[in-house]
């Protein structure tokens, strides 16, 4: 869950969200040494010590601009690509949950333990008790199994809408007659936030995702 004047990304519920958060850091640090060469190299053009015309038009420089941000794309290029693989794929998932996205609320749908169906809509703020977060409280939380791997078959069922939890790295359209899919393995027990991040209408900001753990496998 994110905090008062929070700067980075929120904590790892997921071990996605955990690969994401390694690989930010790493092309964080790919960005800032980047930058800090560029800034050298002006600041040595601007004191003069590289404008002589034999030092910039010379091929070994040309060559090292050119070779050099072609080893940084392959660096940053193959970390991203496996969690790509990784978020893409789903291994024999143990519970299956459809979402389906409503201008502007969610329902869910359980099929493999029971049949159950329900719509999860925001609490407005004269509703809220006390510590409840405005705009992210519904009055009815999806409840997954911790520790377990979870599958989400997510549509929508008039305009676009997006299903997104940051702290599980997933954020993946919802499309009208067409099925997504996401897997994902809350690492924890806690209470997850997310909302609609695609924007859907009116009340695009109106209809948010709240995930709650239980150590049960039936919700």
């Amino acid at each position: 869950m994110a905090h008062a004047t929070q700067l980075g990304l929120q904590d790892a519920a997921s071990p996605i969200m955990e690969e994401l958060i390694h690989f930010h850091d790493h092309a964080l640090m790919m960005v800032f040494l980047i930058s800090a060469l560029v800034l050298c190299i002006i600041t040595s053009l601007l004191t003069t010590k590289l404008s002589n015309t034999n030092t910039v038009d010379a091929q070994e420089i040309e060559l090292v601009w050119t070779v050099l941000p072609a080893i940084t794309l392959v660096v940053i290029a193959l970390p991203s690509l496996r969690i790509l693989y990784l978020m893409d794929e789903i291994n024999f998932p143990e519970i299956t949950i459809k979402t389906i996205g409503h201008q502007w609320f969610w329902s869910y749908e359980y099929s493999d333990l029971v049949d159950l169906e329900f719509d999860s809509y925001m609490i407005p703020s004269d509703n809220l008790l006390s510590g409840g977060f405005r705009l992210l409280e519904v009055d009815n939380r999806m409840v997954v199994p911790f520790a377990t791997s979870t599958r989400m078959i997510i549509s929508a069922e008039d305009v676009l809408h997006s299903w997104a939890v940051p702290s599980l790295g997933i954020k993946l359209d919802a499309i009208p007659g067409r099925l997504n899919q996401a897997a994902f393995t809350i690492g924890h027990p806690g209470i997850f936030y997310g909302q609609c991040s695609e924007i859907c209408g009116a009340n695009h900001s109106f209809m948010p995702i709240v995930i709650e753990t239980s150590l049960d496998l039936t919700p």
